[in-house]
């Protein structure tokens, strides 16, 4: 028998057992209807990109591409811009969001952005994909739910990624990633609005798949349902924290839900 944990620690570690006979304890039961329900909802998806469709930095440390940008700010003697704190900081997000508030819309700020860019493309052959994504990406594609991209990576990355594994036309061209305006990056829903206004979606017919705090913020902002992919205990207290209700450990319990399999 095999077991997957379906992630609910609110009511302790409830286990979904996925042979088709099995009895499932109540709160599982309840949970497995509820991810059909959201899933079922589900017209038009949008997919965070770094997470839950592949992990980029998997063969580049982020934290190596974030001191990179540290690095080049000190060489253009800036280093009293970051905090002690902001320059170890693992997250080259952080390090561009910081610099755009202390110089917003800035030259410096462009070139800050189009570094990380080259990072994130030098990444793209080494990313990993999530496991069961892309199968879900073609599942959700061939039943006839429209998909879009929503990210704060850089829509290029996501592109180049998609055409490496053959998903391109699943999205349509539906890439909205980062753009100059920092100001526009997730939790700012503007993202995730470009994406709805253009596929003609009704935020209450979409579906936001994230794995950030600022995914899930993003989307309550836009009217959006959310659910959570978390691959870690630590990446889904996160999401809990902020007040996400559906967070799965895998893209295997979506894709088995699309598939009558739950």
């Amino acid at each position: 028998m095999v077991r997957r944990p379906l992630g609910n620690h609110h009511h302790g570690p409830d286990t979904l057992l996925v042979t088709p006979d099995a009895a499932q304890t109540e709160p599982v039961a309840t949970e497995t209807e509820n991810l059909r329900e959201v899933i079922g909802r589900a017209r038009f998806v949008l997919f965070d990109f770094d997470g839950p469709i592949c992990r980029l930095f998997a063969g580049h440390s982020a934290e190596d591409v974030a001191r990179n940008l540290v690095d080049w700010l000190e060489g253009q003697g800036l280093r009293g811009l970051l905090t002690e704190e902001e320059r170890v900081h693992p997250d080259p997000h952080v390090v561009l969001r910081v610099v755009n508030k202390r110089h917003p819309h800035s030259d410096l700020v462009a070139e800050l952005e189009g570094l990380l860019t080259q990072h994130e493309l030098k990444a793209v052959p080494s990313a990993w994909p999530t496991a069961y994504a892309d199968p879900l990406i073609r599942t959700w594609t061939a039943i006839g739910v429209r998909l879009a991209v929503a990210t704060n990576n850089s829509p290029r990355v996501v592109a180049s990624y998609l055409n490496s594994r053959g998903l391109s036309e699943c999205f349509a061209s539906h890439v909205y990633g980062r753009t100059r305006n920092l100001d526009h990056l997730k939790p700012n829903p503007h993202c995730l609005n470009r994406a709805l206004n253009a596929m003609g979606a009704a935020p209450s017919a979409a579906l936001m798949i994230g794995d950030t705090p600022s995914d899930f913020l993003a989307a309550q902002e836009a009217g959006v349902p959310f659910l959570g992919y978390a691959r870690n205990a630590g990446k889904e207290q996160l999401l809990r924290d902020v007040g996400a209700e559906h967070v799965v450990p895998s893209m295997e319990l979506l894709l088995r839900v699309l598939r009558g399999q739950l």
